[in-house]
């Protein structure tokens, strides 16, 4: 048992004290984190007018090249229905283009624009500055362990479950 001195019964934010049971639970840890990590980004990100799917889109564009909606929606995670109003919103700033599939007219291909690319390196910097807030308390070769551990543990469960999941 940790003693009080080791940290067992510090309070949390808020002056909460967790029982040492739960700080040891990793999914709860996790959990936890992911919660602070979505607040962060989210408001990191509006306060540059612009979201974590505008984000996954662009970079999906940069480093894949053009694609149809569903094969955005595969790369990214995004629901085919959600994604629409993430290209509308994406193509009324200029960011990416929709131009007939000349394989199939039924189909639009989306283009990542220059001003695209270049919304791309601000949001870059944006999350770099975000993820720096985010693991703060790590030196850089732990930030460097721990996203190596959390990519492991990711890919170990994403084989066994396709992510995204299939509605």
């Amino acid at each position: 048992m940790t003693s009080r001195a080791e940290g067992a019964d510090m309070p949390d934010e808020g002056g909460i004290t967790t029982p040492e049971r739960l700080r040891r639970r990793a999914s709860r840890l996790l959990a936890h984190l992911s919660a602070q990590s979505d607040r962060l980004m989210t408001q990191g990100l509006a306060a540059v007018d612009s979201r974590r799917w505008h984000y996954a889109v662009l970079a999906s564009l940069q480093e894949y090249g053009p694609g149809s909606q569903a094969a955005l929606s595969r790369r990214t995670g995004i629901y085919r229905s959600d994604m629409v109003g993430v290209l509308n919103e994406l193509a009324e700033r200029g960011l990416v283009e929709r131009a007939p599939d000349p394989d199939d007219r039924r189909r639009n291909v989306i283009t990542i624009t220059a001003q695209g690319r270049r919304q791309l390196r601000r949001l870059d910097q944006v999350l770099d500055d975000l993820h720096e807030e985010l693991l703060a308390p790590l030196l850089p070769a732990e930030r460097d362990q721990f996203v190596q551990l959390l990519t492991r543990l990711l890919d170990h469960h994403t084989r066994q479950t396709p992510w995204p999941p299939v509605p």
